[in-house]
């Protein structure tokens, strides 16, 4: 009876991944004017943190439209930033806030 032959490849171990390094343009500060300031606050602060202190004050004042999620629909200091308009698209509203910050 042939006996089968071991394969003479050897198993090589994984790969360690290295730790994800965030990119450096998002991690930058950026200046909010006087309007955006009003929601998120005046310091300098980086885009990814100004993001999320945007979604923070658009959950707690209960914005994000109830049938439409991805829809925000503006309060007063809001519709000063979106440039007067009553409802606009999450994907709309990052395009709309870039204007009212300074790198």
């Amino acid at each position: 009876m042939p006996t089968k032959k071991k394969s003479s490849k050897s198993i090589k171990p994984a790969k360690k991944k290295s730790a994800r390094k965030p990119n450096a343009a998002f991690m930058k500060p950026v200046q909010p004017d006087d309007v955006l300031g009003a929601v998120v606050g005046t310091k300098p602060l980086p885009r990814t943190e100004l993001t999320k202190k945007l979604w923070v004050y658009i959950k707690k004042n209960g914005l994000q439209d109830k049938k439409i999620r991805t829809q925000i629909n503006a309060d007063e200091a809001l519709k000063v930033v979106f440039g007067g308009k009553k409802s606009v698209s999450m994907f709309e509203m990052t395009k709309l806030v870039s204007k009212h910050v300074k790198a």
